[in-house]
């Protein structure tokens, strides 16, 4: 009976003490935690970062309070010092591009190599196998934590010229292209003249015909109302690929608790799930409604044939080459074997 009641006296002081453990420990927090995003919702990217807020706010009772802020605002609108802040401490998180994040992680440039993924099973065969696996170590050693994968799409092209079915067609088009040696390379090759510009830039280039064309995702197309700026000829080539990445400050992970950790963490997953499935919305299984959706916009859509494809492929052979010396034949080769098995 004693030592009934000291057990129960001790549970009962246990289950006081970790309410004002949870207390202690939020006492130490942030006030606010920034999340920095390129888009906003309605964009698959910004729906993701809210969520992902909105259910660690949830779940921790409001302990770690979450801010998503768009536009690549929290450093002035220059995406690709996205990830060199926060590695700083400058932001506290970030759903990232691994494009974006690319200048300062050069392994993630694995997935702009021109032509690598041919299918949405080939992303997924990379961000959640052995390759996805290293990349997330690679961050971790810079003093990142990466949490979970969302996904932005395949980056199709579009242009207010003419379609594009060869790349004899790109010839001396002004292309904007994003802020990564790897693309000015890849257009440079097709006969393109590449101009480098943030997201903010893109699209008033596009309104006065500063450029000539640009890529990204399908539903940035649609969302972003590119169709809307010239843009009335979009080529589905699927030549690169854009996952995003969930990821939080080396120290300002360290600070939260072990269980909020785990919630951050969790919330990230389930965040990340939510973004691809709306990335991928109506563009697989069969499903191929937000191409329909284009057309109607009064796009003219290009599916390229799989000897027109090739020969995009062909032409950027050399590109290819050249990159996979520079992000790690062996990161390239795990990543050629893991698609070849998917």
């Amino acid at each position: 009976m004693r030592l009934t009641k000291i057990a129960l006296a001790a549970g009962l002081a246990l289950a006081t003490a970790l309410p004002l453990l949870h207390q202690a420990a939020a006492a130490d927090y942030k006030d606010e935690y920034k999340i920095s995003t390129v888009v906003p919702a309605p964009f698959p990217w910004g729906i993701a970062a809210d969520k992902w807020a909105e259910l660690v706010g949830q779940r921790t009772n409001g302990r770690i309070k979450m801010k998503v802020y768009p536009g690549s605002q929290l450093v002035s609108g220059d995406q690709t010092k996205e990830f060199t802040a926060m590695r700083r401490g400058i932001i506290d998180m970030a759903v990232g591009s691994t494009i974006n994040w690319s200048p300062q992680v050069k392994e993630l440039n694995l997935f702009s190599l021109p032509f690598l993924m041919p299918d949405y099973k080939a992303i997924d065969a990379l961000t959640h196998g052995p390759v996805g696996d290293k990349l997330f170590q690679i961050l971790r050693d810079k003093g990142v934590v990466p949490l979970a994968w969302g996904e932005n799409g395949f980056r199709e092209v579009s242009n207010s010229r003419h379609p594009i079915r060869k790349p004899a067609d790109l010839e001396g088009l002004k292309m904007r292209v994003v802020g990564s040696p790897l693309f000015n390379d890849t257009f440079t090759a097709l006969g393109a003249n590449p101009t480098q510009m943030s997201w903010a830039d893109a699209k008033p280039a596009l309104t006065t015909g500063a450029v000539d064309g640009q890529e990204n995702p399908v539903s940035v197309f649609t969302i972003a109302k590119i169709y809307a700026v010239g843009q009335t000829n979009l080529t589905l080539w699927h030549y690169v690929a854009d996952p995003l990445i969930f990821a939080v400050n080396k120290e300002v992970f360290e600070s939260f608790t072990p269980e909020d950790q785990k919630i951050v963490r969790e919330a990230a997953v389930e965040a990340g799930a939510l973004c691809v499935e709306l990335a991928r919305k109506g563009l697989t299984d069969g499903d191929t409604s937000a191409i329909e959706e284009v057309r109607k916009l009064g796009v003219d859509v290009v599916e390229l044939t799989p000897a027109e494809h090739q020969a995009f492929v062909d032409a950027t052979r050399g590109v290819y080459k050249d990159w996979t010396q520079k992000i790690g034949p062996d990161l390239v080769k795990m990543a050629e074997d893991s698609i070849a098995k998917r």
